[in-house]
């Protein structure tokens, strides 16, 4: 199909109703208090920090470590690739998979075993899988958070066991995972509550992904000196945050209260209706005859005050007649920062000459 993309800007009914909604768009409220030592909610669209405390302080991330590895794991390997396990992968310390020298599985079951399990031996496994060994792998974890940005994060090994080398903060840990959530087989893995590989039964440490409204993932981590470490996600109306929490003993009502403050200071906003006049196409029988497009189904985003949308028609330059009504005819993309946060088809309503 010759795609044709077209930016539509909305008129000034439309723009009015934006307006009324900025003015009744709900102000960000007093954070909450919060057990832990330091934190961070963090919006992934806008890149902004709502909420902020001693988010640049260095810490151990114990097994949080493991969304670097994860992230570089989703991307240098092939998901279906089977895995003979090393027996240096086997008898790591610490949580584990017990996986046996010999074993075979795809890296897709031991991401799961990684993410879900928080399994140290997969941790090495995948590592060795991706870069033929332990040291490679975490150069190459220490390159990606460099050109992420992250200036006061590095790694000494791919699981998080102790170690003075291996530390991060809750602003850069909100950032890491901010991005490998851009992955989508990292993003399906930390999503995933319960799940079968060979020989074992997963069950996702993260609470809040049957707690929380919208929580998509995405890790957590504890040893004795770094105490409870939790990356969170949550997704609704179209925008996702990501709250980070270091040695916090009460990590699951901390981030519920992080959470929920982060939303509260958004509104939820119809910027799409069902049915109403969007765009027109011309029809290819006859000079001057178009069809009208509008959406299938209305579209709400959550919108901060003052933030403007743009909606995306990607279409084809024309219709062949006779374009009956209903006809899906082309897709609406709802962009906010320049990331496409929603979408839903452009059907035509109906066509006129």
């Amino acid at each position: 199909m010759d795609v044709k993309l077209q930016w539509k800007s909305y008129g000034a009914a439309v723009l009015g109703m934006l307006w009324a909604l900025r003015l009744l768009a709900v102000p960000v409220q007093a954070a909450p208090a919060v057990s832990a030592q330091c934190a961070v909610v963090y919006d992934t669209l806008s890149g902004e920090f709502l909420y902020e405390k001693a988010p640049d302080q260095r810490s151990l991330i114990a097994s949080t470590t493991k969304i670097m590895t994860g992230y570089l794991v989703a991307e240098l390997c092939d998901s279906d690739q089977l895995v003979t396990i090393p027996a240096e992968a086997c008898g790591i310390e610490g949580s584990s998979l017990y996986l046996k020298p010999g074993e075979m599985l795809t890296v897709r079951d031991l991401l799961y075993g990684l993410m879900l399990h928080s399994g140290n031996d997969a941790a090495v496994a995948l590592a060795l899988t991706a870069k033929g060994s332990e040291a490679a792998f975490v150069q190459a974890m220490n390159e990606r958070a460099a050109r992420l940005g992250l200036t006061n994060t590095h790694f000494a090994n791919p699981h998080g066991l102790d170690d003075d080398g291996n530390y991060s903060t809750a602003r850069d840990l909100a950032r890491l995972a901010a991005a490998a959530l851009e992955n989508e087989l990292f993003a399906q893995v930390v999503a995933t509550t319960t799940i079968q590989i060979p020989g074992r039964s997963l069950h996702n440490h993260n609470k809040l992904l049957w707690r929380y409204d919208g929580a998509d993932g995405v890790k957590t981590g504890f040893t004795k000196a770094a105490g409870r470490i939790l990356v969170s996600s949550a997704t609704r109306g179209g925008r996702r945050l990501v709250a980070v929490t270091l040695n916090a003993p009460d990590d699951w009502q901390d981030h519920a209260a992080l959470l929920d403050e982060g939303f509260a200071g958004y509104q939820l906003c119809t910027v799409l209706r069902a049915g109403e006049p969007f765009a027109a196409l011309p029809l290819a029988q006859g000079a001057g005859a178009y069809a009208v497009i509008a959406p299938d189904r209305e579209v709400q985003v959550l919108l901060a005050p003052g933030e403007r949308i743009t909606c995306r028609l990607l279409a084809p330059r024309f219709l062949y007649g006779p374009a009956p009504t209903g006809q899906q005819a082309a897709e609406i993309r709802v962009c906010l920062h320049g990331k496409a946060v929603a979408s839903c088809a452009g059907v035509v309503v109906r066509t006129e000459a």
